[in-house]
């Protein structure tokens, strides 16, 4: 089971750690399964940045970040080193261990799950 710690960049969201089957599934589709609010306007098609995270620990747990999601990272809010969209974060080990910051949602204008 995959190890995934979820911080947020709102404080007055409290972390989550949480152990979960997660391999060949994105983090977006697990925060949808344990209702962890991330916004997502297309769908998790990599066609826009709202689902738009900071990976702070695990890259090597996850697929290669592609041109075009590099493309979509550079219209997010505050794009840093570590940032990628949640929708393109396949996990690709189910003993992977994954740390992830969710940045402030609410100056995200997008979908609630």
């Amino acid at each position: 089971m995959a190890k995934i710690t979820f911080h947020f960049e709102d404080k007055t969201i409290p972390t989550r750690e949480v152990e979960v089957l997660a391999k060949n599934k994105s983090i977006l589709e697990l925060t949808e399964v344990l209702d962890i609010h991330l916004n997502h306007n297309c769908g998790g098609v990599c066609a826009c940045s709202t689902c738009h995270i900071y990976l702070q620990k695990g890259d090597q747990f996850i697929e290669e970040i592609s041109d075009k999601e590099e493309d979509f990272i550079d219209r997010a809010i505050d794009p840093r080193l570590e940032s990628r969209l949640a929708c393109q974060c396949i996990i690709l080990d189910e003993n992977a261990v994954l740390q992830v910051e969710v940045p402030n949602q609410s100056r995200i204008i997008g979908h609630e799950h």
